[in-house]
């Protein structure tokens, strides 16, 4: 499923972060395994699976590739060895495994998700230490010159905005503090990077903004707006992007 006409616009849009994630050598040259939730025909996965190094005698970095989505199959496996297929749901916990993934990634498919917050528990616990969750999803509240205008696509069920969606990753235990946030006035995407911190996921029933803050899980303009305010005002937030830009969300 995609809020796009056809795999190759949805992944046209992923280049947007896989490209600037690219410029970041150090990063790549670290990561062993990649599971893609909700991988659709595989595009994404094909970029991850024939990357190389960036210098002049470029190396395979030979990653290992998962795709995690309910197609009866996946052609990429059959023209990659280090891709292979897991026909499954993907808010189903992931089956046990010794070596778990360093990047989680899920572009255009986490709205679709039913127990959003049980996901990305889920998730935390597929990953390495450290490792990292990259999330693009649609905003469904935006502005149409000057009018509110709501947006409900087929079998989506929440509002995602940049305030919730901070709340429900720091609360499932990813590192927003060190995280990256894209969200631009004129696009209805929200962009997230974020990593696996030490805490493990939160109960979302009886966890504050206060505890999320005090563990070090949310954005600095995040935890200064709960200090003066007890809770997040999405136009008090100033969040950093890939390419070293910060961006407030006062506009949006």
């Amino acid at each position: 499923m995609t809020q796009f006409s056809s795999p190759e616009l949805s992944h046209q849009h992923s280049l947007e972060t896989l490209n600037y994630l690219y410029e970041y050598d150090d990063f790549m040259q670290s990561i062993t395994s990649v599971v893609d939730m909700g991988c659709g025909a595989g595009h994404d996965l094909e970029w991850w699976a024939t990357r190389t190094t960036r210098d002049q005698s470029a190396r395979p970095l030979n990653i290992k590739c998962v795709g995690v989505d309910q197609v009866p199959e996946l052609a990429m496996t059959h023209k990659y060895r280090n891709i292979r297929y897991s026909n499954r749901d993907f808010e189903q916990t992931f089956p046990s495994q010794k070596n778990k993934f360093d990047v989680v990634w899920s572009h255009d498919s986490f709205q679709y998700a039913i127990t959003p917050i049980a996901t990305l528990s889920n998730w935390w616990e597929t990953m390495s230490e450290g490792g990292m969750l990259a999330i693009v999803i649609p905003q469904t509240t935006n502005l149409e010159f000057n009018v509110q205008a709501y947006d409900q696509y087929d079998y989506c069920y929440y509002n995602w905005t940049m305030t919730s969606l901070i709340h429900a990753l720091a609360v499932s235990g990813f590192d927003c503090g060190s995280g990256f946030f894209k969200k631009m006035p004129t696009d209805c995407w929200l962009h997230a990077v974020v990593y696996k911190s030490k805490h493990k996921p939160q109960d979302p029933r009886s966890t504050s903004w206060y505890q999320l803050s005090d563990l070090d899980l949310l954005p600095e303009s995040a935890m200064q707006s709960v200090q003066r305010h007890g809770y997040v005002r999405q136009r008090d937030l100033v969040l950093p992007w890939l390419d070293k830009s910060l961006r407030s969300m006062s506009q949006q």
